[in-house]
């Protein structure tokens, strides 16, 4: 499995706990699994 370290905004950040929690319900893993969703969705929109 690959590992990407990227910077992001403070605010940034907030709204993705905040919707992964929504979404996933803030298990283990629930952050990793909606990053991978959203670099799989803007790879599927920038082909």
């Amino acid at each position: 499995m690959g590992r990407i370290n990227v910077d992001i905004s403070d605010e940034l950040e907030k709204q993705l706990r905040l919707k992964t929690v929504e979404k996933f319900g803030g298990k283990k893993g629930d952050l990793s699994r909606a990053v991978q969703e959203a670099v799989k969705t803007w790879i599927d929109k920038n082909q």
